[in-house]
């Protein structure tokens, strides 16, 4: 359908006709969250363009920075840290109302389109629409750090309906909403670098692609009906041996040569390869005596196994799998008190939040998950994370501030230690949850940027607790969707 653009209204008005669910707490809640909401809103089109333009010009050179800047120091009272770890979703697409409407942090409800002209962003469907969001996708969607390059997109066209304009009331993800309001949000995470799911897990745990370009593995000759996007997928991805070196397809591993060669001659790939290993955060964990378990998909097929994280790296995969156990579990391990020291969560297929798949059924698993942690003997000493892998290339308004990095993704930090109602809008990318982990754990960097990341250390006061909870809720899917679901699964060789 096509949507009527539309000229700026006053946002900083908690319009009931925004959102009446959320807006029944935004009186209360408007008297002791931290307003620090940049309220670009009231100025022109062209202004706001023009604004974009120099934090595009000013945001392209790259970090000058040669050591981290002072942060979180050890001892803390965190033994945890669980980062949940969904798809697709830019902070506009999944935050951007609620900022608005709680005149919290910085979001948008309307958008730009090429012509330079405004758009609203009008409210998401439940079901999260197919949007390619790849490399090159995504640089466009960027266009230079304008962010008005959305609609040049295949699927968000204005025959689309400008389906990548769109965004979630508070109402349509309450969990997320809520440890939204109680707890730290920053609204200035970034991805390492604009590329797909595959790319992203991938650093999410080393800090660098290790040369791959963060392309999607592609089938071989040798594939055949084999599990995932790693090492045990015979897949192979684009890589390249510097940033001036032209890409070729080598195995998607990261190979480890201590491996016992007779059983593993590659490396545990498939066929040689040039890749050369790289440390993960599991290595410094190991390391250090510290626990963990990456909690992931452990099923036949692509599906969501391609996100598990531990079949790319071969060193994880062929000397630590048992570390990699299903989704479910670290609802069980966090009511037992046994959370490990550090925790991936890497939703099934169906929780994941992914194009073809419910939004509220994914936000009724991270309340499930979070709602078990918030009940357990762990949480007094825990730290969550929830974000989102990629954009989904849904648009963002604002520009990455550092050359190279990616679109701006939700970012939720919940824990006793965390500053109740704050918003963090120092500049951070996913590498500062490597650099969280680090710092509270005593871990040495993996690349030179965890080592220069901002750890949210203005996100936490660990000299006070503050042990309330967010309530979580669990919310009915309708039937009608429910069949929808089941008769339009998505495609799993694409779990993108």
């Amino acid at each position: 359908m096509r949507r009527k653009l539309v000229g700026l209204r006053n946002l900083g008005r908690l319009d009931s006709a925004l959102d009446s669910a959320g807006l029944k707490a935004a009186g209360s809640a408007a008297n002791d969250v931290r307003l620090t909401t940049r309220l670009v809103h009231g100025l022109p089109w062209a202004a706001i363009a023009l604004a974009a333009g120099l934090a595009s010009l000013f945001g392209s050179v790259e970090p000058t920075a040669t050591s981290a800047e002072p942060g979180i120091a050890p001892p803390t009272p965190i033994k945890h840290v669980v980062i949940i770890y969904q798809e697709n979703h830019s902070f506009d697409n999944a935050l951007g109302r609620l900022c608005v409407v709680y005149r919290r942090c910085d979001g948008a409800t309307h958008g730009f389109l090429p012509s330079g002209d405004g758009i609203t962003l009008s409210k998401a469907d439940d079901i999260v629409l197919p949007i390619n969001h790849d490399l090159n996708t995504q640089k466009a969607a960027m266009n230079g750090g304008m962010m008005n390059g959305f609609a040049n997109i295949p699927a968000c066209t204005e025959s689309k309906g400008y389906a990548c304009y769109t965004q979630y009331y508070p109402s349509q993800i309450p969990n997320l909403a809520a440890l939204a309001r109680r707890f730290v949000i920053s609204d200035r995470t970034f991805s390492m670098d604009p590329i797909a799911s595959w790319g992203a897990h991938l650093e999410l745990v080393a800090g660098q692609l290790d040369g791959f370009t963060g392309s999607l593995p592609v089938k071989t000759s040798s594939s055949g009906d084999l599990p995932g996007w790693g090492c045990d997928s015979n897949r192979d991805a684009a890589w390249r041996a510097s940033p001036t070196a032209d890409v070729q397809l080598v195995p998607s591993c990261v190979p480890h040569f201590s491996l016992d060669p007779t059983l593993y001659p590659y490396g545990g790939a498939y066929r040689p390869t040039p890749v050369k290993y790289v440390p993960t955060i599991m290595d410094r964990l190991n390391h250090a005596h510290r626990t963990w378990k990456l909690y992931a998909s452990t099923g036949p097929g692509v599906g969501s196994y391609g996100w598990a994280i531990c079949p790319t790296f071969a060193e994880c995969l062929y000397k630590q799998r048992h570390k990699m156990v299903p989704s479910e579990r670290v609802i069980d391990d966090a009511q037992r008190g046994k959370l490990p020291s550090f925790s991936i969560v890497l939703p099934e297929g169906a929780n994941s939040q992914h194009n073809f798949d419910s939004m509220l059924q994914g936000d009724n698993w991270i309340g499930s998950v979070v709602g078990a942690i918030q009940g357990s003997p762990d949480w007094p000493k825990t730290a969550i994370f929830i974000t989102y892998d990629d954009c989904g290339c849904f648009y963002d308004h604002v520009p990455p501030p550092i050359k190279g990095w990616g679109i701006r993704a939700p970012m939720v930090l919940i824990s006793p230690y965390a500053k109740p109602h704050y918003t963090d809008s120092r500049n951070a990318s996913f590498a500062s949850m490597l650099a969280f982990t680090e710092h509270v754990f005593g871990l040495k960097p993996l690349s030179v940027r965890d080592a220069n990341a901002y750890d949210y250390a203005e996100s936490f006061d660990f000299k006070r607790a503050v042990l309330r909870r967010a309530k979580m809720t669990h919310s009915r899917i309708s039937p009608q969707e429910r069949r929808y679901l089941k008769a339009h699964p998505g495609d799993p060789d694409d779990p993108t």
